[in-house]
């Protein structure tokens, strides 16, 4: 087996697209579906994360390869400032078995080093479980809610959220660093690429939501309950009359979350494992799969 680090580069990126939708993995980093899922928007999106995280964190994002070249494995990890986060952990099934999965873990995670804080979202797969507790890792169940968003029954958000940009980045890193410990940095440039960001910054608190393109919050950040509850709604009822929505990735901290989406008429189920190292599951915050 040969370890090689992600280049920048279309074909690498298509690399790891191929391994994670043959072989799912131990973060949460891919579209959920089939191969159809993972071919079309969604795909295409992971796609570009990978590249933007093989560019900012060359080493922390690895390839493995079998002796005829074929990538059967692959690891995508970040790190911003004080926090350390894995993207990505997947191998193709024909390789399972054969320490491909523990080699790569073991690469991602020494990039871990000079950072206090660990943080990976994961599926609810048992053996993801498994490498994750073993690592380490405090595992924290995860709820999802979704479904069609009746505007109706949402209450008018208690303040102003405002369409951000850019021109908030420091806002949101001085948001991030306090909740947890790590600014998002370049992190939001490229997910302004791909989502809508709403604001809100007064005297109750500041925060911010990215919402993408099918309706699913990406990540949600925010120095109270009360100003999270704002965003999260206002980024509700800004979806179209009838659009489908999804809040995923809530830990039982986030009982405000939960109480905006019951409103809305979503549906809760169970998703995964938000997995932490050094640090408390931070809140107000609904984590990113990608970026964390």
């Amino acid at each position: 087996m040969l370890l090689r680090q992600v280049r920048d580069t279309r074909a690498d990126a298509e690399a790891v697209r191929a391994v994670a939708a043959a072989g799912g993995g131990a973060a949460e980093g891919g579209p959920a579906g089939g191969e159809g899922e993972w071919a079309g928007p969604r795909g295409i999106l992971f796609q570009r994360t990978t590249r933007h995280l093989a560019a900012t964190d060359p080493g922390g994002c690895w390839l493995a390869e079998d002796a005829a070249g074929r990538p059967v494995g692959a690891a995508l990890a970040a790190r911003r400032e004080g926090l350390w986060g894995l993207a990505l952990l997947a191998v193709v099934p024909q390789a399972r078995g054969k320490g491909v999965g523990t080699t790569l873990l073991r690469r991602a995670m020494a990039y871990a080093r000079g950072t206090l804080r660990g943080m990976v979202c994961a599926p609810p797969d048992p053996m993801a479980a498994r490498v994750l507790r073993a690592a380490g890792f405090t595992l924290h169940p995860l709820m999802r809610m979704h479904g069609t968003v009746d505007a109706s029954r949402l209450a008018t958000p208690d303040g102003p959220a405002i369409e951000g940009g850019r021109a908030h980045r420091d806002l949101m890193d001085s948001v991030d660093r306090r909740l947890r410990g790590g600014a998002h940095g370049r992190d939001h440039e490229e997910l302004l690429r791909h989502c809508r960001v709403v604001v809100a910054d007064d005297l109750a608190g500041s925060g911010y939501c990215y919402l993408d393109e099918s309706g699913g919050v990406e990540l949600l950040a925010a120095t109270s309950r009360r100003i999270a509850a704002r965003l999260l709604t206002s980024a509700l009822l800004s979806l179209p009359p009838g659009a489908a929505a999804a809040i995923p990735r809530l830990t039982a901290e986030q009982e405000w979350a939960v109480d905006v989406g019951l409103a809305a008429g979503l549906r809760l189920a169970p998703g995964g494992y938000l997995c932490l190292r050094g640090m408390r599951p931070p809140a107000p915050y609904l984590p990113s799969a990608a970026f964390l």
